[in-house]
């Protein structure tokens, strides 16, 4: 089992740079494997998602720019996105992107983890249809992937949504052919995009573990499907900060193989206590690889 942290400046109210590095460099030195960020391009006054509503002033970052700040203030701990809203953004400057932050980081921009978005007004606002975001989604992981894959003599493309002809995209990935894509989503139209396409699969929301079995069974079966291996696909779960042993065990009974917990405290004082004590408990440090 690994265990990643995610941060969010937009469930603390505010953007402190001095906090998020302490906070990201903290959660490497407890052994955390990796941090994710959570993304929101806009956000408008009624957006609501399930029967809450989203107050617009809430300070949602760029995952990607946040992610190369930690980067430069951090050694070993992964990058990593829950969830990037993959259908509003280019893929072939979003190939450019994370490969630049993968290069930069050392080979550390590996768990980018993608979904869909559940805001019409945000699909709106950057011009993409809401009801064809899925199909958009595929063809952008077939784009990224092919960018990543393709030498100078370039690679062509022609989809719904994106052709191009003869087009290269350097700097490539550090050291991989192509960077993991985690499909994030608590649907089974997710889940079977996850074994369609992804190395892994991220599911949220508030969905029972009767529908959690048959989702992950759904992703398992589309990549059998797919000519893919189900057991290369990367299961990873949101926990909490004071889950006990116990829980974490009936997850990896469950095919689980990485937990994503969040501090819960205001004060980076309290957020810093609450990742040690998560820490000590599962003894993470001792999980590291070497």
């Amino acid at each position: 089992m690994r265990f990643g942290i995610s941060y969010n400046t937009a469930h603390y109210g505010f953007v402190d740079p001095d906090a998020i590095t302490a906070y990201a460099r903290h959660a490497e030195e407890c052994g955390f494997e990796s941090l994710y960020l959570p993304e929101h391009i806009v956000l408008y006054p009624g957006a609501t998602v399930g029967p809450w509503e989203i107050p617009p002033s809430l300070p949602y970052v760029d995952p990607l720019d946040c992610l190369s700040f930690v980067a430069a203030a951090t050694r070993r701990i992964l990058l990593g996105t829950g969830v990037l809203l993959l259908p509003y953004h280019h893929p072939v400057i979003l190939a450019k992107r994370l490969a630049t932050i993968d290069v930069l980081s050392k080979g550390r921009m590996r768990l980018l983890t993608v979904g869909l978005g559940t805001l019409p007004g945000e699909a709106e606002a950057v011009g993409v249809d809401f009801g064809s975001r899925g199909r958009r989604a595929d063809e952008a992981i077939d784009v990224l992937r092919l960018l990543w894959g393709g030498d100078a003599d370039g690679v062509s493309f022609d989809g719904e949504f994106f052709a191009f002809e003869n087009l290269s995209s350097f700097p490539k990935p550090h050291g991989v052919a192509h960077l993991p894509i985690h499909v994030g989503g608590s649907s089974r139209a997710a889940a079977r995009r996850a074994g369609r396409r992804g190395d892994g699969y991220f599911p949220g929301g508030a969905v029972g573990p009767d529908e959690r079995a048959v989702q992950l069974d759904l992703a398992r079966a589309a990549a059998v499907e797919a000519g893919r291996s189900p057991d290369e696909l990367e299961y990873t779960r949101w926990g909490s900060i004071d889950m006990p042993v116990e829980q974490v065990e009936e997850y990896a009974a469950q095919g689980v193989t990485r937990i994503v917990v969040s501090a819960t405290a205001a004060e980076p004082a309290g957020q810093h206590a609450e990742m040690s004590a998560f820490a000590e408990r599962f003894a993470l440090l001792d999980r590291l690889p070497g």
